[in-house]
């Protein structure tokens, strides 16, 4: 796949099936503000159209926490979601995704995670504390077709 363009959206060997997106929203924030730094994340026609679905928890100590998750499956929209991602995260931030991306593929997923205040201020950051979960399904492919397909999407060097 080396080179080759990303496939089209309306391919059948389009590479990205889904995308989930998953966020803790904790007592001490504003539920509100936290959809709204997981719209950030998305391009505007599918940040606009996002149903999220809620989930009350509690925590390990009794605390309430909401579970906010939404899948999408629009094949016409999830390349955009890349690039969007692409075009927001910093050089030094896909430096860092660059080395870790091995570690962040599983099973035909790449798991991000990101800042939920950055988020929320309009900033992509990478982060493994408290962040928004994103997975992205890829279609029957390799690791190194992954990085390919997330390369050419601006996510990587």
């Amino acid at each position: 796949m080396s080179g080759a363009p990303i496939l089209s959206p309306s391919s059948s060997k389009f590479p990205i099936a889904y995308v989930d997106i998953r966020v803790f929203s904790h007592a001490t924030e504003d539920l509100t503000k936290v959809e709204t730094a997981v719209r950030n994340i998305l391009p505007e026609t599918l940040a606009q159209d996002a149903v999220f679905n809620k989930v009350n928890c509690v925590g390990h100590h009794g605390n309430p926490i909401v579970t906010v998750e939404t899948k999408l499956s629009d094949r016409a929209l999830l390349l955009s979601v890349l690039e969007k991602i692409g075009t927001s995260l910093s050089s030094l931030d896909k430096e860092q995704l660059d080395e870790d991306m091995k570690s962040r593929i599983e099973k035909h997923n790449l798991y991000l995670r990101f800042d939920k205040q950055n988020a929320f201020l309009g900033t992509l950051k990478l982060t493994s504390n408290d962040p928004i979960h994103l997975k992205i399904h890829f279609k029957n492919r390799k690791p190194d077709e992954i990085m390919e397909i997330c390369r050419q999407a601006g996510l990587l060097p």
